[in-house]
């Protein structure tokens, strides 16, 4: 049983150590590669290892009974390697679940070269057989080529919209004495360190970024963003205020101090276990590297800021799934090509990973000359997948992971109870009990499920 896994970022590994596990050899390629001893990579790499985090190094919340939660859970219930790799290189980050992205990436490279029935190859591929059993995980990244032999045999338009990413600076350029770790609300430990603003400073702030010059627009860039993802300067251009309800929202986060909330903060998150180097959440944006360091050394502690990486945009290519995929993550028109990660549709790091488990296992069932019984429609994986397969093609964009995705308690129930929060424990414990129901008759089914 052989299964071709292309893409070595979130979705790949996580396919190709999925498949192997479930008795599949498979080839997994790789176009980042080092070549005459230079790494030739994508404008947004920096090594060419698998599993590299190019934005945040977050995979969202760990608060019991949220939707990123309970993603984690299914994915945890269904022996996804990634998230196991995730939890055992985690870094302190309150209620969400961060990584260490070096130590990650090292581990997930560790996995696969562990991994007898994985074999790598570092090329690129430019096209793709109908006849043989394939995985397309290749991202947001996908090289021109491959984009043109997927649009020739889906024969539709991609679309693409543009991710930016957070600057990172070192910890040692933060002035501690301006600063103050907290965590929202006080839930989880205090991990993030909160730079305050008072009014003024917020102004004097937003007066800059406004002013600050974009980045020179490529030719090929045509900006459309990701609502859920907005550069700094998008927003700020909303209105000035909107920045204060956004990455900048001060509630929650009140100055042990002075025992105020700011009018505006800025939190840095921790890029890994040594806490030498910090992300600023939420910066993302597609300012000049000179105006982003002007602009970001006004915010309260990071006046003498050292940028390890500044803010910068990089393309993110998506099928339109609806139209194009089934239930377990198929070409309609070609049912031995699945797809996996940001390319089929979804949104985030653990989206991908979570698509990347599913299709390792549906191509796994199809090696088998089987049809893949799909993850239920209760379940986040399935609510997640129901949606990039069923929105409306015409205004389809990548999705997260939300209660809006989930089906919707009964009327009955929803009567009954008020309280969102209870409503939402409801739906995840209805949810769990759906996705151990598929796990157990998938199991069943299979040998390799059940070790």
């Amino acid at each position: 049983m052989e299964i071709r896994v292309i893409g070595g970022g979130l979705a790949g590994p996580e396919a190709a150590l999925t498949a192997a596990r479930l008795g599949c050899e498979v080839e997994l390629y790789e176009m980042r590669a080092t070549v005459d001893g230079q790494p030739r990579l994508t404008p947004a790499h920096q090594t060419t290892e698998f599993g590299e985090l190019v934005c945040s190094n977050s995979l969202k919340s760990e608060s019991p009974n949220t939707a990123p939660w309970l993603l984690k859970q299914e994915m945890r219930r269904g022996g996804s390697a990634l998230l196991r790799i995730a939890d055992e290189t985690a870094v302190p980050a309150g209620h969400a679940l961060a990584v260490d992205r070096v130590e990650f990436s090292r581990r997930i490279e560790e996995a696969i070269a562990n991994e007898p029935r994985i074999r790598v190859i570092r090329e690129e591929v430019t096209s793709l057989d109908g006849d043989v059993l394939t995985i397309v995980a290749t991202g947001p990244l996908t090289s021109d080529a491959l984009s043109r032999e997927i649009q020739r045999i889906t024969g539709s338009e991609h679309l693409a919209f543009y991710d930016s990413i957070s600057p990172i600076v070192d910890a040692e350029s933060i002035d501690m004495e301006r600063v103050y770790f907290a965590a929202r609300w006080d839930k989880g430990t205090a991990d993030y360190i909160n730079c305050p603003m008072n009014r003024e400073e917020f102004d004097r702030f937003l007066d800059a970024l406004l002013a600050a010059e974009p980045a020179d627009a490529k030719e090929w860039e045509k900006l459309e963003y990701f609502e859920g993802c907005l550069p700094i300067e998008v927003l700020a251009r909303r209105g000035r205020d909107t920045l204060r309800f956004g990455p900048m929202k001060p509630v929650g986060l009140r100055d042990p101090r002075t025992g105020q909330t700011p009018w505006a903060v800025v939190q840095l998150r921790k890029e890994n276990l040594r806490a030498d180097s910090y992300n600023l959440v939420g910066f993302q944006n597609h300012l000049k590297w000179g105006d982003q360091a002007r602009v970001l050394r006004l915010i309260p502690g990071l006046e003498n800021a050292k940028f390890l990486r500044f803010g910068q945009i990089h393309r993110n290519t998506y099928i339109c799934a609806p139209a194009l995929l089934n239930d377990h993550l198929a070409l309609k028109t070609r049912e031995r090509i699945l797809f996996a990660g940001q390319l089929s549709g979804v949104e985030g790091y653990t989206e991908s990973i979570a698509t990347g488990l599913l299709a390792g296992i549906y191509a796994a069932v199809l090696a088998r000359g089987e049809e893949p019984e799909p993850v239920p429609r209760g379940t986040a994986l399935g609510s997640l997948v129901h949606y990039i397969t069923h929105a409306d093609a015409k205004s389809f964009q990548p999705a997260n992971i939300t209660f809006d995705l989930l089906e919707p308690l009964d009327e009955e129930t929803r009567r009954k109870v008020r309280d969102k929060k209870e409503r939402h424990r409801l739906q995840c414990e209805r949810a769990l009990a759906v996705f151990d129901s598929w796990l157990a008759g998938m199991r069943s089914g299979s040998a390799e499920l059940r070790a």
